[in-house]
């Protein structure tokens, strides 16, 4: 499982034309699911984002000091598929790693309730499978890659 996540002041998602979900100050999660995902790789995701210490504490004086839950931020979920391309060969992006929908949408329905159910914020969301436009006000910016498959990879020295 893999999570682009921005840290924003603001972030909103509209399908055909209908704000699905908003949020202010808080964290955009683009979530690709590939086909051998577990739950382990959504617990993995979950705990990590919400621990995360990637805003400024109340002084401003460091901007990685504080979590999404300690500054009780908004979450916006979004699932993109896109995030498992591969453009090995030709010019066109592949998707074959990507789960297919029939298994991805109910783990994506899942980690947005893990999300719910954990951390205690609020959580918004696209419309799984849709045209979607996606707002994002990053802050800072900062962007973070999360990929589950690197939980168990050994750090560099």
């Amino acid at each position: 499982m893999r999570a682009v996540i921005q840290r924003v002041n603001k972030a909103s998602v509209t399908v055909s034309g209908e704000v699905t979900g908003a949020i202010d100050r808080g964290l955009c999660l683009l979530v690709g699911i590939t086909y051998d995902d577990t739950e382990d790789d959504l617990k993995y995701i979950v705990e990590k984002t919400l621990n995360m210490r990637i805003f400024p504490d109340a002084t401003g004086d460091s901007g990685f000091d504080e979590s999404v839950v300690d500054i009780s931020g908004g979450l916006l979920l979004v699932s993109q598929f896109t995030l498992y391309s591969t453009t090995r060969k030709g010019r066109r992006p592949g998707f074959t790693d990507a789960a297919r929908p029939e298994q991805a949408e109910p783990m994506f329905k899942q980690l947005v309730d893990s999300f719910r159910l954990n951390s205690g914020l609020r959580v918004e969301t696209g419309v799984f499978g849709a045209m979607m436009t996606v707002e994002i006000e990053n802050a800072g910016p900062v962007t973070i890659i999360l990929d589950s498959a690197d939980r168990n990879t050994p750090r560099r020295s």
